[in-house]
């Protein structure tokens, strides 16, 4: 009776191996096609990347941006100009209080020469003195129009320079589809887009991009995480 006992447990225990073993095969058979497809990283982890917007804010379609991105629960990084800034106080307020980063654009979207450069960084100072009026903090990064800068404004200023390396002109275009297109063709972990919130196919585009990258795998963060994390 105990040897028949015993038989009837070494099955179930045989059974019960056998089946976790299966389960652990599935699992990592799961994991190895998900990170062949791109989906997750080596270590598990959703892939990041960053969607910038320079130029704003823009009375109207900043604040549809902003309801797509609240909708979506997706953090980006908006470079303003000062100008905009003070036309339009209460959208940089809301950016700040729904957790985006907010960088510095100069005041007049001025670009950087070589006989302009005092200009340019006074212009850098005023939009960071905008900005704080209304949020309350200190302006880190900057994105120089054009992508022009002086290493020596990094120390002067305590700023820091934000450039891109996905620019999918879509300020050339008014269809929101062929700039997408271009992003999600492009995009790889950790980069920067670079798009416009100052013209609606933009915004639209830019939906577009979150949703099908979202699927992808991907997860929106602000530009500090992508180069210091």
């Amino acid at each position: 009776m105990n040897s028949r006992v015993f038989r009837i447990l070494y099955v179930l225990c045989l059974v019960l191996s056998l089946s976790a073993l299966v389960r652990q095969a599935r699992l990592y058979a799961h994991n190895c096609a998900a990170i062949n497809d791109g989906q997750i990283s080596d270590a598990g982890e959703l892939k990041r990347i960053a969607i910038t917007f320079d130029d704003g804010p823009h009375p109207v379609y900043t604040k549809r941006l902003l309801d797509g991105l609240k909708e979506r629960n997706v953090k980006a990084t908006f470079f303003v100009t000062g100008e905009h800034a003070e036309q339009c106080p209460d959208i940089i307020k809301r950016m700040h209080d729904e957790g985006h980063l907010i960088g510095n654009h100069t005041y007049s979207h001025i670009q950087l020469t070589s006989s302009n450069r005092e200009k340019f960084s006074n212009e850098l100072l005023k939009t960071s003195e905008i900005i704080k009026s209304i949020t309350g903090e200190e302006t880190q990064y900057v994105r120089p129009p054009y992508g022009l800068w002086d290493k020596s404004l990094e120390a002067q200023l305590n700023m820091f320079p934000v450039l891109w390396n996905v620019d999918p002109l879509d300020w050339c275009t008014s269809n929101a589809s062929k700039v997408a297109r271009s992003v999600i063709r492009d995009a790889e972990e950790n980069d920067i887009i670079l798009m416009h919130d100052y013209y609606a196919s933009s915004v639209s585009a830019a939906l577009m991009i979150i949703d099908e990258l979202t699927k992808e795998g991907y997860s929106f963060v602000t530009v500090d995480e992508i180069l210091f994390d």
